[in-house]
C-alpha cells in the first residue's frame, strides 16, 4: 500500500510583481544609483559596447541615431555629474566604494609572482637505487588447462580478474567450517527431525523465491549452530526460521522480515523469541557466518565443463537432496560440488573429468568416485519417500524436469570412472 504524504506546496515559478519603475525626471536619485553600477554609454535595452571591438552594433550605418546617441550621451553625463555634487552619498554607493576597493587590494595580491619550484634532478645511480613498479606475472597454466576466465575480463560484474583468488580463499575457509558428528551429543532431536526441517527449509524457500544461496547458508547455520547447542526439538522449527531470516540478510537484496517469518510458522512463535534467537545464533557462531556452500562451487566447476543449463540444473537437484540427509553433513563443500557434476555429467552422457575441471577443483576422479557412489545411491533409493519438496521442485518445467531422469546402474557408472 503506497504510503501517504503531506502535500507541499509547490512554489510558483512566476516572479514577484514589484512597484513599478518611474521616470527618470521624478527619481534623481535612483538614476545615480544605477549609474554606478551601469556604464551611461549602454541604456537600459541597449547594447554594451566592448573595448576590444569598438562599436559592434548597426549604428554607423544610420548617422542620424549615432548624432542622436551621441547628444543624449552628453545630457546625461551632465545629469550625472550635477546630481552628484548636490545629492547626498547614500549608503549604497559607499558600499560600491568599498567593494571595489577590497577587489583592488585582492587583484594586487594575486600579482604577486608565485616562489619558482626547483626540480629535483636525480643522478644514474639514484635513478638504480629506486625500486621499478612491481609488474604482475601472467599466470601460466598447466599444458590442456583453459583459461576460463578470459571471456570474461570486460564484464565488471564477473570479477574475473580476482576469481582465482575468491575461490582460493573459500577454499581455505571451508577447512575451518567443517562439522563434527553432532547429532551424538543432542539428546532430543535426530536425524528424522533434522530432515523435516530442511524439506520445510525448501518450501520456504521456493515460496518467497529466495536465491539458492540462501537456502544453502540457511542450513549451514542450523547444522554450525545445532554443533555447539544442545536443544530441545519444540526450539527446532524456530531455529530453522530465524536461520532463512540471517542467511537472507546476508544473501538477498530485499530480506523477508520478522513478521513474514512469524507468518509461516504460523504465529507458533513471538516477535521476541525471533530477535532472541538470531542474536543467540549470532553470538554462538561468533558472527561468521561467511560459510562456503556447495552451490558456489558447483556453478564454478560447471564453468570449467562448459556445462548446459541443463546439466548444471541437474548437479544443483543432486546436490540439494544432499541437504536433507544428515551423512554428507561432514563433507567439504567444494568435494560435494564436484562430485555432483561428475554425477550429472556420467548421467547425461558427457564424459568424465578434463583436466581443466582437475586443475580448478583440485579433485581427481579417484578421490571424487566413494562421493560419486553415494549420491547415486540416494537419487535410485530415496532415505524419505515422505519428504518430496525438493523433487517436486526439479519436477517442474522450468527446472527441466531433472527430477524424473532415471539414475544409473552402479555398473554401468563405475565402468568409465574406475577405467
Amino acid at each position: 500500500m503506497q504510503s501517504l504524504r503531506p502535500s507541499r506546496p509547490v512554489a510558483s515559478k512566476l516572479p514577484k510583481l514589484g512597484k513599478p519603475v518611474l521616470a527618470e525626471n521624478n527619481q534623481p536619485s535612483k538614476v545615480e544609483i544605477n549609474q554606478t553600477k551601469r556604464s551611461p554609454s549602454s541604456p537600459q535595452g541597449g547594447a554594451k559596447k566592448r573595448a576590444a571591438f569598438g562599436d559592434i552594433t548597426n549604428a554607423h550605418k544610420n548617422p542620424q541615431l549615432l548624432q542622436k546617441k551621441k547628444e543624449g550621451k552628453k545630457e546625461g553625463q551632465k545629469v550625472a555629474i550635477k546630481k552628484t555634487k548636490n545629492a547626498p552619498t547614500s549608503d549604497v554607493t559607499k558600499n560600491n566604494e568599498l567593494n571595489i576597493k577590497k577587489t583592488q587590494k585582492k587583484v594586487i595580491v594575486t600579482e604577486e609572482p608565485l616562489p619558482e619550484v626547483k626540480e629535483e634532478k636525480l643522478s644514474n645511480e639514484e635513478r638504480k637505487s629506486v625500486p621499478a613498479k612491481e609488474i604482475p606475472a601472467e599466470k601460466v597454466l598447466p599444458p590442456g588447462v583453459e583459461d576460463i576466465d578470459q571471456d570474461s575480463l570486460d564484464d565488471p560484474f564477473s570479477n574475473s580478474e580476482y576469481a582465482v583468488d575468491i575461490f582460493s580463499y573459500m577454499r581455505d575457509r571451508e577447512e575451518k567450517f567443517l562439522l563434527p558428528n553432532y547429532m551424538e551429543m543432542q539428546t532430543d532431536i535426530s536425524k528424522d527431525m533434522r530432515a523435516i526441517l530442511v524439506d520445510w527449509i525448501v518450501e520456504v524457500q521456493e515460496n518467497f523465491e529466495l536465491n539458492h544461496e540462501t537456502l544453502y547458508l540457511a542450513v549451514k547455520l542450523v547444522d554450525h549452530y545445532l554443533a555447539v547447542s544442545v536443544i530441545m526439538r519444540e526450539k527446532l522449527q524456530l531455529i530453522g526460521s530465524t536461520a532463512v531470516l540471517i542467511a537472507s540478510k546476508f544473501e538477498e537484496r530485499c530480506p523477508p522480515c520478522v513478521d513474514d517469518i512469524l507468518y509461516i510458522c504460523d504465529d507458533a512463535y513471538k516477535r521476541d523469541e525471533v530477535v532472541a534467537m538470531e542474536m543467540e545464533i549470532l553470538q554462538k557462531l561468533n558472527f561468521d557466518i561467511n560459510i562456503p556452500v556447495p552451490y558456489r562451487f558447483l556453478r564454478r566447476f560447471a564453468k570449467c565443463a562448459h556445462a548446459t543449463m541443463e546439466t548444471l540444473t541437474l548437479a544443483r537437484y543432486i546436490c540439494e537432496l544432499t541437504l536433507q540427509e544428515y551423512d554428507f553433513v561432514q563433507e567439504s563443500a567444494s568435494k560435494v560440488a564436484a562430485s555432483c557434476l561428475l554425477l550429472a555429467l556420467q548421467m547425461k552422457g558427457l564424459g568424465g573429468w578434463t583436466d581443466t575441471l582437475l586443475h580448478y577443483s583440485g579433485y581427481q576422479t579417484k578421490d571424487l568416485w566413494p562421493l560419486v557412489k553415494r549420491l547415486n545411491f540416494l537419487i535410485t533409493y530415496p532415505a524419505n519417500e515422505t519428504l518430496k519438496a525438493v523433487k517436486d521442485k526439479y519436477s517442474h518445467r522450468v527446472f527441466f524436469e531433472v527430477a524424473k531422469l532415471p539414475p544409473l546402474d552402479m555398473q554401468r557408472l563405475a565402468e568409465p570412472l574406475q577405467s
